[in-house]
């Protein structure tokens, strides 16, 4: 059955927080509050696009992974990998030889997830023609953008294209292909090799599927220092030799930006930044865009190469992915011999499950169950923002006025926490100074405002 809440990957080490908001003011859905000195995650709000992540300061923000000893508890472990993966490692670094340095770490065989492109591509395409009442039809690809219209904006989810992404595709075909073989199913495990918090939440509680076909998520990072570890004490000489299949042109840069929209036989447009996504979306709710009939979204910037848990330049990445598609057309114009891929023969059964279910709304505006109680609490609201000062500074943990008096209602804040009201209380007489430290130590915690005035610059400035 489809998981009821989400999943999700980023955590936050409070031990290590510092509570300096760097994190609640670039969330894209307000998701993150300051309480007793520590950032608070909202789970009905994160999409796990791990802005946060990116900007904190003091790496109190990670992302799980499954341990990575998992993989031994299967007698055939598939490291699929998406090629973004490949584009971490510098070009003197052949392709098979990061192939064989995974063997080496205890995987048996190894896949790229892209290989699943041509068939997607072809899908969109057909899916495009067939449903023109959802024009402009969204791209499913970026689990965050998924998450970010089921929370924000849900009146655009009609528009979702309901088919599976490439790593799902790809690992079907590939465990049928290990089937076909011989291997027994519950004897593989496939583990994907993750850039991005999103995926990894994608794999755990999927968005219009029962279940997904990876029995676990590495993260990027850390199997690219593992892999690179065992590269540079290698002998060259003893390593094994990999079964490899060869990634056409267009499916090694599909992960990229543009690299759906392009292959898209109408009308199409690619955005990239979970910002930039934001601004469109609201434009296209509003009925400001129009003609358009595929998007391809993505919350990174140059998308997959971007990525939280990449550990390259993105645009070192994007040109190293980019050679690598030219020296495919270089090496097919010269005629040399290219692996047939394992995934044709499997087209005609990826096909017949290639389709999702339609994606529920999940929205993070939703103030209560009971619909004649989340109106008197959206009234509530609205009378709270005519005292609210609507300049959104952060002082009292929230991101913005209207977060907090959503908070308000739900009874996870009160009023005085806005350091505006608080001031005029104790103008007032209403609020003591005692008083007005202690809401605020609530937000920022104890001894927070507790400075060491003695030293002579602190005196100076006095």
């Amino acid at each position: 059955m489809e998981a009821q809440t989400f999943h999700h990957a980023l955590t936050i080490l409070t031990d290590v927080c510092i509570g300096c908001t760097h994190c609640m003011q670039v969330c894209p859905t307000e998701a993150l509050r300051v309480k007793n000195g520590k950032a608070e995650l909202f789970d009905n709000r994160c999409v796990d696009c791990g802005e946060c992540m990116r900007v904190c300061p003091v790496n109190a923000i990670i992302v799980e992974q499954d341990d990575f000893s998992e993989i031994f508890k299967y007698k055939y472990r598939v490291a699929l990998v998406p090629s973004v993966f490949i584009g971490q490692f510098p070009r003197d670094i052949p392709t098979r030889g990061i192939y064989s340095a995974l063997l080496e770490q205890g995987f048996t065989h190894v896949y790229e997830a892209e290989h699943s492109a041509e068939l997607l591509r072809e899908s969109i395409n057909e899916y495009i023609t067939e449903y023109e009442d959802k024009w402009p039809v969204i791209s499913t690809f970026c689990p965050a953008v998924v998450r970010l219209i089921q929370v924000r904006f849900p009146s655009l989810l009609d528009h979702m294209m309901q088919l599976k992404p490439p790593l799902d595709l790809a690992a079907m075909s590939y465990k049928k292909h290990l089937i076909d073989k011989g291997h027994n199913s519950d004897d593989i495990g496939i583990f994907y090799v993750t850039p991005c918090a999103a995926k990894i939440a994608a794999v755990k509680s999927p968005v219009g599927d029962e279940s997904s076909p990876i029995n676990g998520v590495i993260n990027l990072n850390f199997l690219f220092n593992k892999t690179y570890r065992t590269l540079k004490n290698n002998d060259r000489e003893q390593c094994p030799i990999p079964e490899k299949e060869q990634l056409k042109d267009f499916e090694m840069t599909w992960t990229l930006t543009s690299g759906e929209s392009t292959h898209v036989n109408r009308r199409s447009l690619a955005i990239d930044g979970i910002h930039n996504v934001i601004e469109f979306l609201e434009k296209l709710e509003n009925g400001e865009v129009t003609n358009f009939k595929f998007l391809e979204l993505r919350a990174c910037d140059e998308s997959c190469a971007g990525g939280i848990l990449t550990v390259e330049n993105r645009f070192l990445t994007r040109d190293r992915l980019h050679n690598r598609a030219k020296q495919y057309l270089k090496d097919v114009s010269e005629g040399k011999r290219l692996h047939n891929k394992s995934i044709d023969q499997y087209k005609p059964y990826l096909k017949q499950h290639i389709n999702i279910k339609s994606i529920p709304a999940r929205s993070m505006l939703k103030l209560d169950e009971d619909m004649g109680e989340a109106m008197k609490k959206m009234e509530r609201v609205r009378n709270l923002m005519c005292f609210l000062p609507a300049i959104d500074c952060g002082a009292c943990g929230a991101p913005s006025c209207q977060s907090l008096a959503e908070d308000i209602v739900q009874k996870r804040a009160a009023i005085s926490g806005c350091v505006f009201i608080q001031q005029s209380m104790q103008m007032k007489n209403k609020l003591s100074n005692d008083h007005a430290l202690r809401i605020m130590e609530k937000t920022w915690g104890e001894n927070r405002f507790d400075k060491d005035c003695t030293k002579k610059g602190a005196k100076d400035e006095s």
